[in-house]
């Protein structure tokens, strides 16, 4: 929503790139990795963010995936470093939060040593959408 809401200026051809790089990392980029270092993130997910990270960036520039520019051409034009980079270190930077609260906050006690109890259920899993 942030991007349908941003996109006629950051389309826009009369304004520089590095304006539109700026306003991409402080806008539209925290509302995509919001929540993104508490999730159990999986490689189609980094995959999917990037993919769709890259469809931004090239829209910005003008350019689509017909002139065969390369993404790091793009990233270097506007100014924007890879988001599973970007990821990677909120992850962190929340496990580094949660390991210096004190051991016996409800965090650490999820963390440290709770095992599940039950029985895996018989047959083939359910479905899942994702």
């Amino acid at each position: 929503m942030k991007w349908k809401s941003a996109s006629g200026v950051l389309c826009d051809r009369g304004r520089l790139l590095k304006l539109k790089g700026k306003f991409y990392r402080m806008a539209i980029r925290p509302a995509m990795r919001y929540g993104t270092e508490c999730w159990a993130v999986k490689h189609q997910h980094v995959h999917k963010i990037g993919v769709v990270e890259m469809r931004m960036l090239r829209g910005m520039c003008g350019h689509t995936r017909k002139d065969k520019i390369g993404n790091d051409d793009i990233r270097g034009k506007v100014g924007v470093a890879e988001i599973e980079g970007k990821m990677r270190e909120n992850r962190l930077r929340w496990f580094g939060h949660v390991q210096r609260r004190p051991t016996d906050t409800s965090v650490r006690r999820c963390y440290y040593g709770t095992e599940v109890q039950g029985r895996k259920g018989r047959g083939r899993p359910r479905k899942t959408l994702e």
